[in-house]
C-alpha cells in the first residue's frame, strides 16, 4: 500500500496558497466576496504581536469564518506583508490525516521557502478541530516560535472553547463570530439605504439613531432576515432558501446535535438531545419551565440542565433568566426563555413564517436579542404574578454594579400600542417601581414618543430597532478597539 509522500503534501500546501505565486491574492472566488463588519474587530487581533497569543476564531457552522480567514489573508498583503509569509492550511484535508501541528509547519516551510524561525510569519490554520489534542500542539508551538502570529479558526464551536479555556489560558485570544446581524444582512445585499442615520451622541459611548426611508421595504428584508438572514451562503442562493432544511438543518444543525456535542459530552441518548433543541426552537422567546419540559419529555431536569449547558456552549441558543417586579433574580432558576441565536434555525426546522403569521412576534423578538448576544450586556425578562398584580416585560437590562434596571424594552409586531399606549400596563407599572423615565416599545411601522403616567414611552419599528442594536454594538467594539 502506497504511503501520501512529503512531495504531495508539499504541492497541497502550494495549492492552498495561491497568492505566493503571480498576482499575489485570493482567489477571485473569495476576493469578490464582501467583507462582514466583524473583519474590522478581527484583523486587529491577528495584527497584534507585542503579546504572543494566537487568535481562535470560533463561531457556528457556516457564518463565514473561512472567508475570513481569506480576507485577513488579503488585508496582510495589501498592508504590504510579503505573500510567503503568511501560509493557509485547511487541517480537515484528508492529506493531513496523522500529521502534528509541527509537522504541518514543517511542511509549510519547505512548501514556502519562508525561514519562519528567524522573519515574521502569519499561519493560519483553518478547520483545527480535525488535529487532535490542538489546543496542546498550538499551545507549544506558540512557545516554541515566537515570530509567529499563529490564527486557528474552527466550526465545532463547543469544543473549541471549551478546550480553549482549558488549555489556552494566557495564550489564545478567542474570537467569536456570531450569525449576520440585521445591520449586516442589509450591507453585504446592499440595502443599507433603507435606513438613515439621524443623530449620534456624545462622549466615549455614542451611540446612533436611525429611521427608515421606506418602512414598507425595511419591512420586507426584515422578514427575509428572520427566514434567511443569518447566514451569509443562505441570503445570496435562491436555491438553498427553496430547500432550507437540506442546508441549514442537515448541514449545519444535526452536525451539532448528532456529531459534535455528542463526540464531546459523550451523550448517549442522541434523541433526547435533538428533541429539547427541537422543542426550544419552536418555543423561541417564550418562557419555558424546567418542570414542563421534564414532564412532556420524561427526562430528568438535571439532564435537561446538562443539555442545555451544551446547546448554549454550541452557540445554537442562548438563556435569559427572569426577574420580578423589583429586577430581583429568583434563587431557583426554575422558568426561563431560550432564544435561537440565529432566527433562521426556526424557519429551516419548521417552515419560513410571512408578515402575518402567529410567530411573527416571537421571532422577532428573538432577532433583537441575537443582536444583543453580541454585546456584554446583562439581559433579563421580567414576570411577577402576585395575586391580581400580574405581568411581564420582554427585556431589562441590569446594571453589572448596581444590579438594578438600565433600561426596559417591549417587542411588539403591531402599531396599535402606539394609538393605545394605556394597554401597556406591565411596562409602565415595572418602570414606575424600578424609577425608569423612558422605555421603549418596537411597533410595526410607526415611530412616535408619548407620554403615558408620566413615563416617556417611544415607539420604533422592530426592524428599525434591529439595525440599530445590531449597528452599535459592532461600531461601539471598534471604538473600543481603535
Amino acid at each position: 500500500m502506497q504511503e501520501i509522500s512529503s512531495a504531495e503534501i508539499v504541492q497541497r500546501i502550494r495549492t492552498e496558497n495561491p497568492w505566493w505565486e503571480g498576482a499575489h491574492t485570493i482567489s477571485p472566488f473569495f476576493a469578490g466576496m464582501k467583507r462582514r463588519a466583524y473583519f474590522t474587530l478581527l484583523f486587529p487581533l491577528v495584527n497584534e504581536r507585542t503579546t504572543r497569543r494566537a487568535v481562535v476564531l470560533m463561531g457556528p457552522r457556516r457564518v463565514g469564518k473561512t472567508v475570513m480567514i481569506y480576507h485577513t489573508v488579503q488585508a496582510l498583503i495589501d498592508q504590504g506583508v510579503r505573500p510567503q509569509a503568511i501560509g493557509y492550511i485547511s487541517v480537515d484535508h484528508p492529506i493531513y490525516n496523522g500529521l502534528s501541528l509541527e509537522k504541518l509547519f514543517e511542511f509549510y516551510g519547505q512548501s514556502s521557502g519562508c525561514d519562519y524561525r528567524h522573519n515574521e510569519v502569519w499561519m493560519l490554520f483553518d478547520e483545527i478541530q480535525y488535529l487532535r489534542n490542538w489546543e496542546v500542539h498550538l499551545k507549544a508551538a506558540i512557545d516554541t516560535h515566537p515570530n509567529v502570529k499563529f490564527i486557528a479558526s474552527g466550526s465545532a464551536a463547543a469544543a473549541l472553547r471549551l478546550k480553549s479555556n482549558e488549555s489556552g489560558a494566557g495564550r489564545f485570544t478567542d474570537f467569536l463570530l456570531p450569525p449576520l446581524t440585521f445591520y449586516e444582512y442589509l450591507d453585504l445585499i446592499d440595502k443599507g439605504d433603507l435606513v438613515e442615520k439621524q443623530e449620534s451622541g456624545s462622549g466615549g459611548e455614542k451611540r446612533y439613531f436611525f429611521t427608515a426611508r421606506k418602512i414598507e421595504a425595511l419591512n420586507e428584508e426584515f422578514i427575509r432576515y428572520l427566514n434567511y438572514g443569518g447566514y451569509p451562503e443562505v441570503i445570496f442562493s435562491s436555491e438553498i432558501q427553496g430547500n432550507l432544511e437540506r442546508f441549514i438543518k442537515s448541514d449545519i444543525i444535526d452536525k451539532v446535535l448528532l456529531r459534535d456535542l455528542p463526540s464531546l459530552y459523550g451523550i448517549g441518548d442522541i434523541q433526547e438531545l435533538n428533541y429539547l433543541f427541537t422543542t426550544l426552537a419552536f418555543n423561541t422567546a417564550n418562557e419555558i419551565s424546567l418542570q414542563e419540559l421534564a414532564v412532556n419529555s420524561g427526562v430528568a431536569k438535571n439532564t435537561i440542565k446538562r443539555y442545555i449547558e451544551y446547546l448554549e456552549a454550541a452557540f445554537l441558543i442562548r438563556i435569559v433568566h427572569r426577574v420580578d417586579h423589583t429586577s430581583k433574580r429568583f434563587h431557583r432558576a426554575n422558568f426561563f426563555k431560550a432564544y435561537l441565536t440565529n432566527p433562521t434555525m426556526r424557519a429551516a426546522l419548521f417552515a419560513p413564517i410571512a408578515a402575518e403569521d402567529d410567530a411573527i412576534g416571537r421571532l422577532a423578538e428573538t432577532a433583537i436579542l441575537s443582536q444583543w448576544f453580541h454585546s456584554d450586556a446583562t439581559l433579563h425578562y421580567a414576570r411577577w404574578e402576585k395575586g391580581s398584580d400580574k405581568g411581564e416585560v420582554d427585556i431589562v437590562s441590569l446594571g453589572s454594579e448596581t444590579q438594578k434596571p438600565n433600561w426596559a424594552v417591549e417587542v411588539k409586531w403591531s402599531d396599535r400600542f402606539c394609538e393605545h399606549p394605556s394597554e401597556l400596563a406591565s411596562l409602565i407599572s415595572f418602570s414606575h417601581r424600578n424609577h425608569l423615565k423612558r422605555a421603549l416599545v418596537t411597533s410595526k411601522t410607526k415611530t412616535i414618543v408619548c407620554n403615558e403616567r408620566n413615563l416617556e414611552i417611544e415607539f420604533v419599528p422592530a426592524s428599525v430597532y434591529c439595525y440599530t442594536v445590531g449597528y452599535n454594538i459592532i461600531h461601539s467594539k471598534n471604538r473600543r478597539t481603535a
